[in-house]
């Protein structure tokens, strides 16, 4: 089991590595959103190749495989031709001098390190003998399949309207987005719940919550919602927006 973990956590700095090289070969560092997902599904690829799959691990990689895509697709396509993120652009200037071996350190590895933390359910399932199919299994495909479609429906409405809208002031305040201000946030948090909750029977399975609380916290209090809507600060149209909208739990909107 460590053996194992150990491996995948020097392949994961491998390929955070390969990416951050690729980063100063384009001169953004955005492209670590797309390395996100796609680290996910080399991931699964790696324990595919190294360890027996099980028809229980076989259903949990294909839908990491799934999610990883989708999400690495979307992101691709919605920074074709654009400048490097806000976010990014922000730490480029800040850091100076030390962007380099901040990037390295901060963006790429940090990256890299909760992508090892947060694949563990998928490291556990890969190690079980288990054949048999648990209800467990059924229960937490059904919550990611709810998670799934939250994230993708939300980046997809989301995509259509920024396409369409009239200026930069506009807030997005439909669809999803009228029960909930980040509907690709709640999505994203519910798939890893939902993988948890498929290994939970397993050796060492209830280890693993790790990887939900980790993913939820990061969303929630480090770089989802705050650092995302410290961008709409000072946006009339947003702030009223968020007093009546749950920012991720979807709710009715207040009147």
């Amino acid at each position: 089991m460590l053996a194992t973990i150990f491996q995948i956590g020097l392949f994961i700095c491998c390929y955070a590595s390969v990416w951050f090289i690729i980063s100063l070969r384009v001169k953004r560092n955005d492209i670590a959103d797309i390395a996100w997902g796609l680290g996910f599904v080399a991931i699964v690829f790696f324990l595919y190749f190294t360890q027996t799959p099980t028809l229980q691990s076989v259903i949990v990689y294909i839908l990491t495989i799934i999610w990883g895509m989708r999400l690495a697709i979307h992101i691709g396509l919605r920074s074709k031709g654009k400048p490097e993120d806000f976010r990014y652009k922000k730490w480029r200037e800040e850091w100076g001098k030390y962007f380099l071996l901040r990037s390295y350190l901060q963006v790429y590895l940090l990256q890299g390190f909760f992508m090892w933390l947060i694949s563990l359910p998928i490291i556990v399932v890969s190690m079980s003998k288990n054949q048999a199919i648990s209800p467990f299994v059924l229960a937490g495909s059904i919550i990611w399949l709810i998670g799934f479609a939250f994230e993708s429906i939300g980046d997809y409405q989301l995509m259509l309207f920024i396409k369409r809208k009239q200026n930069k002031s506009d807030i997005m305040q439909t669809g999803l987005w009228k029960y909930t201000r980040h509907p690709n946030y709640f999505g994203e948090v519910l798939v890893w719940w939902g993988i948890f909750i498929m290994v939970l029977p397993l050796q060492y399975g209830p280890w693993t919550i790790i990887s939900p609380i980790i993913i939820s916290y990061l969303l929630l209090y480090v770089s989802g919602i705050p650092m995302l809507e410290s961008k709409y600060a000072h946006n009339l149209a947003f702030q009223d927006y968020k007093k009546r909208t749950s920012a991720f739990f979807p709710m009715l909107p207040k009147v």
